[in-house]
């Protein structure tokens, strides 16, 4: 099989659509935070499908900046670094999330209880030590690269720019949890998946279109001959 860019561009799409999926899939029925037990296997599966997600959308956003690499000039190369950065301490913290947390849970479970509290936005009992900055890092490279790269998707008008502008406002609007009841959590999340999920689809169709048309060649009175 010949791999060429069109099939890897179509590839990031379905990645950054599945990416989308799956985080809305993994907020349905998702347990409160306060009762979430860490040692469970409902605990391990859902980070593990979080770190799925991050691993796709890092290949789905990458797809769609090399895609529009020139229309989205230095905004867009701003806008995605932050958001790649973003995603990938997302991903360094779920993996840790999956592969730690469940072994503290009986020994340090106060260490565990801040752990989570602050990912999640709220207040901490004991120190967490430099986990707390990169939580901090984190939610501020995620929000601030969503906005930025949903701005400059939409100005490049090459994607669905209703998805690029649900991408901006659904990153940055993440900072409203800060103040807003747990209960806000999953549903806040979902039109960012569903921003991904177009996005995705949207840059699959387009190199769909982009290899149709390159396939089609004109007539002329060579070629006419050969035939």
């Amino acid at each position: 099989m010949t791999v060429t860019t069109t099939s890897l561009t179509k590839a990031a799409g379905i990645a950054a659509a599945a990416a989308g999926a799956i985080f809305i899939a993994v907020q349905i029925n998702h347990p409160g935070m306060d009762s979430f037990l860490t040692d469970t296997t409902e605990w391990v599966v859902r980070c593990i499908a979080k770190a799925f997600m991050c691993a796709l959308a890092l290949a789905g956003i990458t797809g769609m900046y090399l895609r529009q690499v020139r229309q989205m000039r230095v905004l867009g190369l701003v806008g995605f670094l932050m958001f790649a950065v973003g995603y990938l301490l997302m991903l360094c913290t779920v993996v840790m999330a999956a592969a730690f947390l469940p072994a503290l849970t009986h020994p340090a479970p106060q260490f565990v209880n801040d752990v989570v509290a602050a990912n999640e936005g709220g207040t901490t009992v004991g120190s967490i030590g430099h986990l707390q900055v990169l939580f901090n890092i984190t939610g501020a490279c995620y929000m601030l690269g969503g906005l930025v790269f949903g701005i400059a998707l939409f100005r490049a008008r090459v994607l669905a720019r209703w998805a690029a502008v649900l991408l901006a406002v659904s990153t940055v609007g993440t900072a409203a949890l800060a103040v807003l009841p747990e209960s806000f959590n999953r549903p806040m999340a979902v039109p960012e998946g569903v921003a991904m999920v177009g996005l995705g689809i949207s840059l699959w169709r387009d190199q769909r279109k982009s290899s149709g048309t390159a396939d089609v060649r004109p007539t002329t009175p060579e070629t006419a001959a050969v035939r």
